[in-house]
């Protein structure tokens, strides 16, 4: 949920799942660069996701490393940032109605994300804070412990400010998007790099000009 409505009844669990998801996608993901990136990112997150109780290094180090950094990278260089004749919304405004992370607040934790290892190698016990590594494996493992705990960090962060500034079903419709996104990323965009080898490079959208989707 994104825009304030006047609602004859509150949207259920699922009901707000489908306005979180179809607003994501109509105002973020028209570029097709964007869309295929984030078919590569889903499959690198869900193999991230088998590989947390087996390997949790190796899950962190694909998740932010490779998952995440394709993921931004369509958001940030590909997709369209002025007005959106389709939905009728400047950028800036679909960047102060954004349900989780925009533009901003990504810039922050990707500058989080940055400053881990440099912290790591200038002191390699966290000032003090952990058992200081001896090796480049102990210094991976510090790193992909200390990213896990960023990721957990800025989505459960996240989702109690949405519960305290909004109500307790958006922040926890918003946890269950999250991480159900590279499922649901999957579905829509599949397709995506077989229209780009076609020479689409922006998605007409139709299903939103004619008012058709998901919701």
């Amino acid at each position: 949920m994104t825009e304030s409505t006047v609602r004859a009844r509150p949207l259920s669990f699922l009901e707000e799942l489908r306005e979180q998801r179809w607003d994501d996608h109509r105002y973020y993901h028209r570029s097709r660069v964007n869309q295929a990136l984030h078919l590569f990112s889903a499959c690198c997150f869900l193999a991230a996701y088998v590989l947390i109780p087996v390997n949790p290094i190796a899950a962190a180090l694909l998740g932010w490393v490779i998952a995440m950094w394709s993921r931004q990278i369509g958001h940030f260089f590909f997709e369209p940032k002025g007005y959106d004749e389709i939905n009728q919304a400047t950028f800036a405004h679909k960047e102060e109605i954004k349900v989780g992370f925009n533009l901003q607040r990504k810039l922050v934790l990707l500058a989080a994300w940055s400053v881990i290892p440099a912290l790591l190698w200038i002191s390699p016990s966290l000032f003090g804070a952990i058992r200081p590594h001896v090796d480049w494996r102990g210094y991976l493992d510090h790193v992909g412990w200390s990213w896990l705990a960023l990721g957990f960090v800025g989505l459960v962060g996240r989702t109690l400010y949405l519960c305290l500034t909004r109500n307790a079903q958006t922040g926890a419709v918003w946890f269950t998007k999250i991480l159900t996104d590279p499922f649901h990323d999957i579905m829509l965009y599949h397709k995506a790099p077989l229209q780009l080898l076609r020479g689409e490079w922006l998605d007409p959208m139709d299903h939103v000009i004619h008012g058709r989707g998901e919701r």
